[in-house]
């Protein structure tokens, strides 16, 4: 095949050429796919860095000159009256070759293009202020038209990455017959992302795409509990609320991509239905819900890897007496590794440095080797006096080194630490290199992370023989207290079981090197042969009805499956407590009943719980009697719940309405809080101790 990769930057060939990790993650992919005999061509921007390729490496320039205006219409409460309502951008765009390792990387240039070589991605301040700001918006529109000048009538797939970076070219080759496009969902940016809808159809129309957009989106009256709910979500970074004219990114991927690639099955999962988190329930009442069942079909996971300097040949090594003693620290103590850029809320930073200083203040002789990447170092005094409080335990550092030196500190490291948050991230590579070094992992139960093996009770649980490591519960609270329990209770775990468990320890360390060793760039192409094989051959995908019942879309299964695969069914409706599949299934006796309930009561699921309550009293009355008012206080009764917190909308001025959290004092399975007199509709945001968040509305009286 022909895999034409494109995105917004691939220099993950030469270390002074990067600036993410996509870029790394794109080159590793390329030449893993042509090692397995695909030709692979690569189009990104040059980003002014043509003078650095040419002395770096041997770069020809192409006989391409393209010559046009980029038409941007902008949002005039963006862009304001210093900006006209259209600007055209004069653009002459070049291209240029290199030739690496069996890949074709094509650099486009131009006065666009070429902007910020620094930094390459336009600062988020540049918004209504610089046009800049389009600068990958430009690298859509030139990739577009070079790869249909350079490979006109040339069957390829476009293999392009994150939604944003990529939202016109889907579109742009719908109807080109030799193109199929395969968009990557690169990172957990909110899916319901949206972007200036007129900017988006002149730009369709400049391309000639053919496409029209869908109507945007009705608009109708929310409920207060809808309103609440989709409120609060700015606290959680998945959703943010928009004015009309907009029109969500990824809705012009799913809908016009041949493939949606993702890249790991948790990370699929979670972009899928968004389950137990704060805004699965207003996700599934948003028209975005639709756009993801309808082209479910089209998802599959395509993988990432841990590189080859961790996954081939020995597990690094390294000296250890002389790397830790080095630090300042005691090679004999336990040590716990932390490595990812500095991003408080995203990597869980708050609570892991609450964890450490509260484990050292207890007693527990570990070091701690934590590496915050930043290149502004990092400004939280707390981070600073914590360290600072137990020298010759924690090794605190923030600068860039090279890959030798990290994999010292892996190798040197008993433990990992990788509590991320909010679910950001989709495949973690940082916490596969520590485990490929015998590092034993700590990690949060995000589902994005759920492939490298860490669980809840790795030493007796049902998945020990497998295990890796200690999972937490996974967070979408800031500055979370229960995560930074959790840890500090795993911390003082792990450092007991390598104390006095050593056998059960090294099983732990061989677990986890065994699994991140497994994922190598050439299993990573070979996922994404797999799935591009079919389309090249001109085979679609569908929906299986494994997938429907993973994400209980009962309603998308046809008649048949109830014969077919009843069993299959009724666990699934068994599992998430809903009435009505098990009836189609199976007769709904007493006992059915009640197990669907307590399976639905165990979710505080209470919608479906209403459905089997009234097939024995007692469970009608537990339903009915979780949540009393008197005088003027609420008491919540749910044995499952770790934290309970009653939310409200307030007026912030100018029309606007800002979202107050307020925690109820928990006293067993009780939590209870003073209400004021506007409080007629409660609506409380339950944490559970599973880690499922979800809500739950009651009226007062």
């Amino acid at each position: 095949m022909h895999i034409i990769e494109t995105y917004f930057e691939c220099g993950g060939f030469d270390h002074r050429l990067i600036q993410g990790g996509t870029s790394v993650y794109l080159w590793n992919l390329s030449k893993a796919l042509a090692g397995q005999g695909h030709r692979v061509s690569i189009v990104t921007p040059a980003h002014g860095r043509l003078d650095d390729l040419r002395r770096l490496h041997h770069l020809e320039t192409l006989d391409y000159r393209d010559s046009y205006e980029l038409p941007v219409v902008l949002d005039p409460q963006t862009w304001g009256e210093r900006f006209p309502a259209e600007v055209r951008i004069p653009l002459t765009t070049t291209a240029h070759l290199l030739r690496l390792e069996g890949v074709d990387l094509y650099f486009l240039s131009n006065e666009l293009l070429d902007q910020l070589p620094d930094r390459f991605y336009p600062p988020y301040r540049s918004k209504g202020q610089d046009l800049v700001f389009f600068k990958p918006l430009a690298y859509q529109v030139d990739s577009i038209r070079f790869i249909r000048e350079r490979f006109a009538d040339q069957k390829a797939v476009v293999h392009a990455h994150e939604p944003y970076y990529h939202y016109l070219i889907p579109a742009a080759f719908r109807a080109d017959p030799d193109k199929m496009v395969v968009g990557t969902v690169q990172s957990n940016m909110p899916i319901t992302k949206k972007v200036y809808r007129p900017k988006v159809e002149r730009l369709l129309e400049f391309l000639d795409a053919g496409v029209t957009l869908p109507a945007e989106d009705a608009g109708a009256p929310r409920t207060e509990h809808e309103a609440v709910m989709s409120s609060y979500q700015q606290l959680t970074h998945l959703h943010y609320e928009y004015d009309p004219g907009h029109v969500r990114v990824y809705d012009l991927v799913a809908e016009h991509a041949d493939l949606v690639d993702f890249l790991s099955p948790g990370h699929q999962d979670f972009y899928t239905d968004f389950a137990d988190t704060p805004f699965e329930q207003i996700f599934t009442r948003l028209p975005i819900h639709e756009t993801v069942r309808r082209n479910a079909h089209k998802s599959f996971v395509g993988g990432c890897a841990v590189g080859d300097t961790w996954t081939s040949g020995e597990p690094p090594a390294a000296d250890r007496a002389a790397v830790l003693g080095g630090l300042g620290l005691d090679p004999a103590l336990p040590t716990f590794f932390h490595n990812a850029r500095y991003a408080v809320n995203h990597k869980g930073q708050v609570e892991l440095f609450r964890a450490v200083d509260r484990v050292l203040s207890e007693g527990l002789a570990a070091n701690f080797v934590l590496r915050c990447i930043s290149d502004a170092g990092i400004d939280d005094p707390y981070v600073h006096e914590v360290v600072e409080r137990h020298k010759g335990r924690v090794h605190l550092e923030w600068e860039r080194v090279d890959e030798r030196r990290i994999t010292e500190y892996a190798a040197s490291s008993d433990f990992c630490l990788f509590p991320s948050k909010f679910e950001m991230d989709t495949f973690l590579i940082a916490q596969g290199e520590a485990m490929a070094a015998g590092a034993v992992p700590i990690a949060t139960a995000q589902l994005g992370m759920a492939h490298f093996g860490h669980v809840a009770d790795p030493i007796e649980g049902p998945d020990a023989d497998r295990a890796t490591g200690f999972a937490v519960n996974r967070s979408f609270t800031e500055d979370d207290p229960l995560l930074a329990d959790a840890l500090a209770r795993r911390i003082h775990q792990a450092a007991a079981l390598l104390r006095d468990r050593p056998e059960e320890y090294r099983r732990l360390r061989a677990n986890a090197v065994a699994n991140a060793r497994q994922f190598t760039w050439d299993r990573a192409a070979s996922l994404h042969v797999a799935a591009f094989t079919p389309l090249w051959e001109g085979r679609r995908p569908e929906l299986g009805t494994g997938r429907i019942l993973r994400h209980g879309w009962f309603d998308l299964l046809p008649d048949e499956a109830y014969r077919l695969h009843h069993e299959e069914v009724a666990e699934a409706a068994v599992r998430l407590g809903d009435a009505e599949a098990y009836r189609r299934c199976r007769e709904l006796d007493g006992r059915a009943a009640r197990a669907l309930f307590e399976a639905a009561w165990a979710r505080a699921d209470f919608a479906r719980c209403e459905r089997t309550a009234d097939s024995d009293p007692e469970l009608r009355a537990r339903l009915d009697g979780r949540c009393t008012v008197e005088d003027g206080r609420i008491v919540y009764r749910l044995p499952g719940a770790e934290r309970v917190e009653l939310v409200r909308l307030a007026p912030a001025g100018a029309g606007r309405q800002q979202v107050t959290v307020q925690r109820l004092v928990r006293d067993g399975a009780e939590f209870t809080g003073e209400l004021s007199a506007e409080d007629e509709e409660l609506h409380l945001l339950l944490t559970l101790a599973t880690g499922r968040a979800t809500w739950d509305v009651v009226r007062r009286g």
